[in-house]
């Protein structure tokens, strides 16, 4: 059965465990909700976890409801800019950093404004790395209880962390922090590099008991 997930802005590394495992349909017809990964992440950074966050445009309605495939991001200022040269600062002196940088780095130029078809680029880029295809399908009407797939949907959550079973692997600020499990996809790739797919396949994710 497949799994159905929200395209998130470079995954958390169980999100991108999941969709490595299971094949994928994209949530595309819900809400959009603040506060998840939807327009956020989280790296690891000489001060510690750090959260990249991508600004919105609000609709400026009363509900303030918009759906998520609609949502555009606000542009008013750089934030693109501001978010490759805090990847950059925390991640240069990283094992694969610079290995992977150029087919990472063409996602902060230009004015691209969805949201939902960024993160679809973000997660396109790392599966590029990693070399995997990312699934193309999409949800056509929103079901609060999916009878044909399994819904992991719950996963874009990020003030209800659940308690994964993140195997450690070596970071860069490790010494100075401790072990950060369950940080984006992106501080495992420019960590683990080419060993980022085997490490995705053999985590033990029990997300059908979440």
């Amino acid at each position: 059965m497949k799994i159905l997930l929200h395209p998130t802005y470079f995954p958390s590394i169980a999100t991108f465990a999941a969709m490595v495992q299971h094949d994928v349909i994209w949530e595309a017809c819900d809400n959009f909700q603040k506060q998840t990964y939807r327009n956020r992440c989280y790296i690891s950074t000489d001060k510690g976890k750090h959260m990249l966050n991508i600004p919105i445009k609000h609709t400026g309605e009363k509900e303030g409801r918009q759906k998520y495939i609609d949502v555009r991001t606000e542009n008013s200022y750089n934030w693109k800019k501001e978010h490759w040269r805090t990847l950059e600062t925390a991640y240069r002196t990283s094992p694969f950093f610079e290995f992977y940088e150029d087919e990472l780095r063409p996602l902060y130029v230009g004015s691209q404004n969805s949201l939902y078809e960024f993160n679809l680029k973000t997660i396109e880029a790392v599966a590029d790395c990693i070399g995997i295809e990312i699934p193309t399908e999409k949800t056509k009407k929103y079901e609060v209880e999916p009878i044909t797939y399994f819904d992991t949907r719950f996963l874009v959550e990020a003030k209800k962390e659940k308690d994964w079973n993140i195997e450690p692997y070596t970071q860069v600020f490790e010494e100075r922090h401790g072990f950060i499990p369950n940080l984006s996809v992106l501080d495992l790739l420019f960590n683990e590099g080419t060993n980022t797919l085997n490490y995705l396949k053999s985590l033990s994710l029990d997300i059908k008991n979440a």
